[in-house]
């Protein structure tokens, strides 16, 4: 027992000796960069035991080992350890730091490999690998890796990785990877991978992936994959996959897959696949299932159409399929089956009418209006 409670106590020993010695060490090299930082800074610092390699105080530019220094200036190429209690001069300093960047606002204009920073994370053109700011990890032109922000993340063009925002994530061109941020994640062009918005999601151009937003998702163009938006999901242009959305789902051209909306589905040219809305859903052509609780309505309906309220086409249009609804209100050609209490069309060319009352307006007299069963006699 004896040696046993010996060799404890040696090992906390040691462990505190290492600790102390370790603090002793960073106490004296602050001191040091403090003291003598007039004669390190016209001196490009004190480099041992090369100018090129080693350990290095103060602002060397061109170096590989560790180096320690108060603010970078004109740094060209440092490879190795690299610490500095501000940020560098300039709006994002300059040169390229390889390997581990350490201090209160790391920057250069390439940091790559493992960047972190008390306060951020900053380059001018690209900071590629793990990348690390309590506030923040930012890049002029590139963002690549594992980028962590307790505030935010962005780049002037792109930013791909893993990237976690703890409001926020944007990319002036694309975002691209796991994009995860509390508020929302935004990018001027493209939007792809598994995309988490606490609010939003939004791109310029495309949104491809896995998108999930408490509120909407948006694409200025297109937006594909498994969307799930609290309130809405729009696309300018086409919207394909599966979505589900609380209020509604929109596209300016075609809506190609399966759509879910609490209250309304509609696409500016084409609806295809499953459609499912809790008010009304419609489109000039429709092809599919579609099922809504008081509307629906189009100029060419291709399928299966249920509705408690209405199904309506417009002028000069066709139904090529199944309505069914309370009221059948076709202003056009029926081709298949209109059910419903009161069903009324044009012409019915290859088809019926059946329900209460059932009206074929260019029927002759006597036949326009009909119980149970009507067609084109």
């Amino acid at each position: 027992m004896k040696n046993g409670s010996s060799s404890i106590c040696k090992r906390q020993t040691n462990h505190r000796f290492s600790v102390n010695h370790l603090a002793l060490f960073f106490t004296a090299l602050v001191l040091t960069i403090v003291l003598f930082w007039p004669t390190l800074l016209q001196a490009e610092g004190l480099n041992l035991p090369s100018n090129k390699w080693g350990l290095s105080i103060g602002n060397s530019r061109n170096f590989t080992g560790l180096r320690f220094n108060y603010r970078d200036r004109e740094v060209e190429n440092i490879n190795g350890l690299n610490l500095t209690l501000w940020k560098p001069y300039g709006k994002y300093g300059q040169g390229t730091v390889n390997g581990l960047s350490l201090g209160s606002l790391p920057g250069a204009s390439k940091l790559r490999g493992l960047n972190i920073g008390l306060i951020g994370v900053a380059a001018g053109q690209e900071a590629a690998g793990i990348n690390l700011g309590l506030a923040g990890a930012g890049s002029g032109k590139n963002l690549y890796g594992f980028n962590l922000g307790g505030l935010g993340i962005g780049a002037g063009k792109n930013v791909v990785g893993i990237n976690i925002g703890g409001l926020g994530i944007g990319a002036g061109e694309n975002l691209i990877g796991l994009n995860v941020g509390g508020l929302g994640c935004g990018a001027g062009e493209n939007l792809s991978g598994l995309n988490v918005g606490g609010l939003g999601l939004g791109a310029g151009k495309n949104l491809s992936g896995l998108n999930f937003a408490l509120a909407g998702a948006g694409a200025g163009q297109n937006l594909k994959g498994i969307t799930l938006a609290g309130l809405g999901a729009g696309a300018g242009e086409n919207l394909s996959g599966l979505a589900i959305c609380g209020l509604g789902l929109g596209a300016g051209e075609n809506l190609t897959g399966i759509a879910v909306a609490g209250l309304g589905v509609g696409a500016g040219n084409r609806a295809t696949g499953l459609i499912i809305a809790g008010l009304g859903a419609g489109a000039p052509s429709v092809k599919g299932l579609l099922v809504s609780g008081l509307g629906a309505g189009g100029k060419d309906l291709t399928g299966v159409f249920v509705s408690a309220g209405t199904i309506r086409v417009t002028k000069e249009g066709c139904l090529h399929g199944v309505s069914v609804s309370s009221f059948n209100y076709f202003r056009g050609q029926v081709y298949g089956l209109s059910l419903g209490l009161v069903n009324y069309a044009w012409q019915v060319k290859k088809g019926f009418q059946l329900g209460v009352i059932n009206i074929v307006r260019d029927n002759p007299k006597g036949l326009k209006v009909l119980p149970v069963l009507n067609t084109s006699w």
